[in-house]
């Protein structure tokens, strides 16, 4: 990681972390939680992090702002998306997901640990809507 780059630079106050490749720097924000996520080129959910999870799929909701890079998720039914910075991102418990291209996602995420589905009203898994 580039220290002189402020994306990828110390964050203070931050619980620094790595977990399956993943860097995380985690900050407590009133009963939430601030978290600055460096995916790296290469990274998949189910290559990296199912062995750490012990689920088939990633089973946490993702809310934030994809910073840097890009990645795509794709949920259980088989339906996909990309995401592309800058760009917000909401993303329903149970899906992969992989960094595409050479350099890493940078993800900024607000969350409530076990509560996040519930405190941010999103549904439990992901479902297609009516038209």
């Amino acid at each position: 990681m580039n220290a002189a780059d402020p994306l990828l630079a110390p964050v203070k106050s931050a619980e620094r972390r790595e977990v399956g490749g993943v860097q995380l720097d985690v900050v407590r924000a009133g009963t939430g939680r601030v978290k600055r996520m460096v995916y790296p080129p290469g990274f998949r959910w189910s290559t990296h992090m199912k062995g750490v999870a012990g689920t088939d799929l990633c089973m946490h909701a993702h809310v934030g702002f994809l910073a840097r890079g890009q990645f795509q998720i794709q949920y259980a039914d088989g339906c996909t998306t990309e995401f592309k910075a800058p760009q917000v991102v909401a993303i329903e418990p149970g899906h992969d997901g992989w960094v595409i291209g050479d350099e890493p996602a940078v993800l900024i995420e607000f969350d409530f640990e076990a509560d996040t589905v519930r405190r941010l009203g999103m549904p439990e898994a992901h479902r297609h809507t009516a038209r």
